[in-house]
């Protein structure tokens, strides 16, 4: 930059030069009328002893002065060419000038595009208009399903990584989408980003009258009913596609709406394919465009302009008259938009093409950069996505795979200066976390309580019907990355509905995708949920988990478990069986099933209880952690229920922790509890204190699998601080229930005292 500003200095100077230096020379040669005594212009003429005549040095001047002026073309020529600064190269560049485009940027009212594809992203002294700091920037999402929802958080981190704005969101969502986004921004808590969603479902009527090929759907059509959809009082708006990402600031982009001249109302760039052009293959026929046509995945939208010429009128006549010889669409709504740019070319203002740089097959897209600093916006916009054909793609993938798996919580950043909406939960949140003592050796537990992981929803495509009977039951567990081996055996035992919450990374969420992906087992299932709760903080919030997990069951009934348990063979069918049988409806019951446990990692599974049994008494099977922790599950009696054929009750007793199915109106799990130790434990309590009835199920087992200790049990034998704020936490919990369930729950401290 700061050569480039010398450059403009040595202009400035050639300039001066070029309009002084004849001036001076037309008053030298006339004052020679005058006998006025010539300046010397050279050293060899100031040296010169011998007398010049008046017509001999005026010759001599003249050539010197031809001289000078060849030298200032020359000097004008080189300072015309634009700057070569040495910035990075993409790999296997081959550094070539952009090249013009096909057609001329006529009807768009000047020809910007052109100069600004021309020079590149080259910066100059002298700043482009900038978008005031305090601005909010709205951006428009059409976002429908679970993958979409996947997809768009990738363009979104893209936009928050580079903005320097305010941001307005508005999302255009299915009922899928919205749970899933609503959810997401919320648990995000982004500074100065708000986030509207409007129904596409009450827009379905304004477009599905329209025929589409495109994979995309009716969904691919909303772009088109945005003047009416968005609030009136809007101006102006960028329209993006999902399989966008970011290079740049998008203010860059949002600045470009000053340039908008005339009746332009749409702000796009040239289609780098050659699919308007009707050459693909024989009998190609797309709709009608003008030259190569324009690309839709990025819009510039002058809203009030775009309503006061009647923009759904335009473009549903135009559609109709189409319609009638074309029958469907192609490309979704580019293709209307394009028909309608056919006939009324003014109403465009063409971007360059680095706004769009589209990454689908035998496209254009290399014409439109030669440096890394050209790249603003890259759209995968082929349904073959990362697997595109490019020269560049590797780059261009490790750049998405950066966002892709970039922490989100880092871009969590406060925008000073610019007065925000207030945001009652993060006002909330911040009093809360201020009244916590600092200097209190166990703050980092009490903190947790309050900490808001960021929640993804429904991470992978979700199917469920719910049964007419009114019995079904979802399996909830929670799981982080060490222990993902463990989800093929459990859809293999279980085939009933389940709830997963997986504390990952943003980069371990991406892992798992593929793991999930690349899983025959997990691809044929429908009906398991996967919530990802992002990983923050330092302690595992195994109850956070719980809870994720439990709220989105969509059961009457669910059945609370662990990740390193396999239930038995046929144990959904049994849990649905017996729903019925001890009338689970209109009964305050938690079923217990019983758990034991293996230390081989190889099990022949029994396939029955007398099979259980007789591994027990082998010594292949315990009871669970009757070697540690016999009071865990000592009440359910497994004396009794060796012999049991029916339904038997238990009562409650201290440190009393086991695996029960109840329905999905019961308490959540309580926060404060963190990694290992009392998490299970206080949940029995709180369903004691609420009345449940503890009744164990006579053929009903599970069995817990070996694997290597986990982080916060480590934590917790080699830590004393650790123990000592896990005992603070049971006493607060103890006294929480006194004040909340009164004289019952003074059993809980007695039976902890005698314990």
């Amino acid at each position: 930059m700061l050569g480039m500003c010398r450059g403009r200095r040595k202009f400035l100077a050639a300039s001066i030069a070029l309009l002084f230096i004849p001036a001076l020379t037309w008053l030298y040669l006339s004052a020679g009328n005058f006998q006025v005594k010539p300046l010397p212009l050279s050293p060899l003429e100031a040296q010169s002893s011998t007398p010049v005549g008046g017509a001999g040095e005026r010759q001599a001047l003249e050539l010197r002065v031809r001289a000078v002026e060849e030298e200032n073309r020359a000097l004008r020529r080189e300072l015309n060419q634009p700057p070569r600064s040495p910035p990075a190269r993409l790999p296997n560049s081959s550094h070539r000038g952009n090249q013009s485009r096909t057609h001329s940027e006529e009807g768009t009212g000047d020809n910007e595009g052109q100069k600004a594809a021309a020079a590149g992203n080259s910066s100059d002294c002298v700043q482009q208009p900038a978008v005031d700091k305090c601005e909010t920037i709205h951006v428009a999402i059409v976002c429908a399903g679970y993958n979409a929802s996947r997809d768009v958080v990738t363009l979104v981190k893209s936009v928050l990584f580079h903005r320097r704005n305010p941001l307005h969101f508005h999302f255009i969502t299915d009922s899928i989408a919205q749970q899933i986004l609503a959810s997401l921004f919320h648990t995000w808590m982004v500074p100065a980003v708000r986030v509207d969603f409007y129904d596409a479902d009450e827009l379905k009527s304004e477009v599905s009258w329209i025929p589409n090929k495109h994979y995309s759907g009716i969904y691919g059509l909303m772009k088109l009913v945005l003047t009416k959809t968005l609030p009136s009082d809007l101006q102006r708006v960028i329209v993006l596609d999902t399989d966008i990402t970011f290079a740049t600031d998008i203010a860059e982009l949002w600045a470009v709406f000053h340039k908008f001249k005339g009746q332009q109302v749409l702000g796009l760039v040239e289609n780098q394919s050659d699919w308007y052009l009707g050459n693909l293959w024989k009998n190609h026929r797309p709709w009608p465009a003008l030259g190569r046509g324009f690309n839709t995945g990025v819009i510039l939208l002058l809203l009030d302009r775009l309503r006061k010429l009647r923009w759904e009128q335009m473009w549903r006549l135009t559609a109709e008259r189409e319609l009638m010889s074309m029958l469907s669409t192609s490309l979704a709504d580019q293709d209307i938009f394009n028909a309608v740019i056919k006939q009324n070319p003014f109403l465009v203002h063409q971007l360059p093409c680095f706004w769009n740089v589209q990454l689908s097959d035998h496209t254009r897209s290399e014409k439109c950069y030669k440096d890394v600093s050209d790249l603003k916006v890259i759209h995968w916009n082929s349904p073959k996505k990362l697997r595109v054909k490019n020269k560049h793609v590797e780059f261009f993938r490790n750049l998405y795979l950066t966002f892709l798996e970039y922490d989100g919580n880092l871009l969590r950043r406060e925008l000073f200066g610019c007065p925000s909406e207030a945001d009652h939960n993060s006002e909330n949140l911040q009093k809360t976390l201020s009244e916590l003592d600092e200097d209190d050796p166990c703050y980092e537990f009490r903190r947790e309580r309050f900490t808001v992981h960021r929640t993804h929803l429904y991470f992978l495509h979700y199917e469920y019907e719910p049964s007419p009977d009114h019995t079904d039951v979802t399996l909830v567990a929670q799981l982080s990355m060490d222990r993902l081996q463990m989800l093929e055996a459990i859809c293999k035992h279980w085939e009933g509905p389940i709830s997963l919450a997986l504390y990952l990374s943003d980069a371990e969420a991406q892992q798992f995708l593929r793991y999930a992906q690349g899983s025959e087992v997990l691809m044929s299932r429908g009906n398991v949920g996967y919530h990802i709760v992002y990983k923050e903080g330092q302690f595992y919030p195994v109850n956070l988990l719980r809870n994720v997990a439990m709220q989105q069951v969509n059961t009457p009934y669910m059945f609370l478990s662990d990740i390193d348990f396999l239930p038995m063979y046929g144990l959904y069918e049994y849990l649905r069986k017996s729903v019925v049988q001890l009338d689970m409806a209109n009964t305050k019951k938690a079923l217990v099933v019983p758990a034991f446990e293996t230390l081989r990692y190889r099990l022949s599974y029994p396939k029955s209880k007398a099979e259980l049994l007789s591994q027990l008494d082998m010594g292949t099977l315990f009871t669970f952690r009757y070697h540690v922790w016999t009071k865990g599950h000592a009440p359910t009696n497994f004396a009794k229920w060796r012999t049991a054929t029916t339904p038997y009750r238990v009562q409650w007793e201290a440190d009393f922790e086991p695996y029960v199915m109840v329905r999905r109106d019961s308490p959540e799990y309580d926060r404060r509890f963190v990694g290992f130790g009392w998490n299970k434990v206080a949940h029995i309590m709180e369903l004691d204190a609420q009345e449940y009835e503890f009744v164990v199920l006579p053929n009903a087992y599970m069995i817990h699998m070996p694997h290597a200790p986990s982080f916060d049990i480590t934590k917790f034998r080699s830590n004393k601080q650790y123990r000592v704020c896990l005992k603070t936490l049971k006493e607060e919990f103890q006294q929480n229930m006194s004040r909340r369930y009164g004289f019952a729950a003074l059993k809980y401290m007695t039976a902890e005292n005698n314990s």
